[in-house]
């Protein structure tokens, strides 16, 4: 009985310690009558280099942290000028160091992380303008304005225009 205690208490304090550094977060809305919901795991800055360290450049990111980011239409949506059937996406992005960054919208939305990415799953790829800001962002953070999906860290923001 003392071992299984002792077990169940490890077992608790390491779900604790690695849920917290990077908590699943959501984030949902309404735009142009679209529901639109995001999951999403929230890593924070922790003073570490962001673009081109920890997120390589030209490089598929998961666009969180562990399980995929995925984000769900209840219609039919147009994003940056291209359709997408409602559903559910696994989500990803390709930071580029100078440029727009590309946004990936996967029809496998239960990948961890972008080692279960393949090009052969996209169902959109769209070229959005990323602005880097002199204000921080801690943790990540995505959130659904009345025009699209904004998203947030460190130094980078990037909206997803959504009609």
């Amino acid at each position: 009985m003392k071992k299984i205690m002792i077990l169940l208490v490890m077992v608790a304090s390491v779900t604790m310690a690695c849920a917290q550094k990077s908590p699943r977060e959501q984030a949902s809305g309404t735009v142009n009558g679209i529901n639109v919901a995001v999951d999403y795991g929230a890593p924070s800055v922790r003073d570490r280099e962001i673009w081109g360290e920890l997120v390589p450049y030209g490089k598929v990111w998961r666009a969180g942290a562990n399980e995929n980011t995925t984000i769900t239409f209840d219609k039919n949506v147009t994003i940056a000028g291209k359709q997408l059937a409602a559903g559910k996406y696994g989500f990803f992005m390709i930071p580029n160091q100078s440029g727009d960054w590309t946004a990936i919208f996967s029809k496998k939305n239960d990948a961890w992380g972008s080692n279960g990415y393949a090009e052969s799953d996209d169902a959109l790829r769209v070229n959005l303008s990323p602005k880097m800001v002199s204000d921080n962002q801690e943790q990540l953070k995505f959130s659904v304005g009345s025009n699209g999906i904004d998203f947030a860290w460190e130094k980078a923001r990037l909206s997803i225009p959504i009609k």
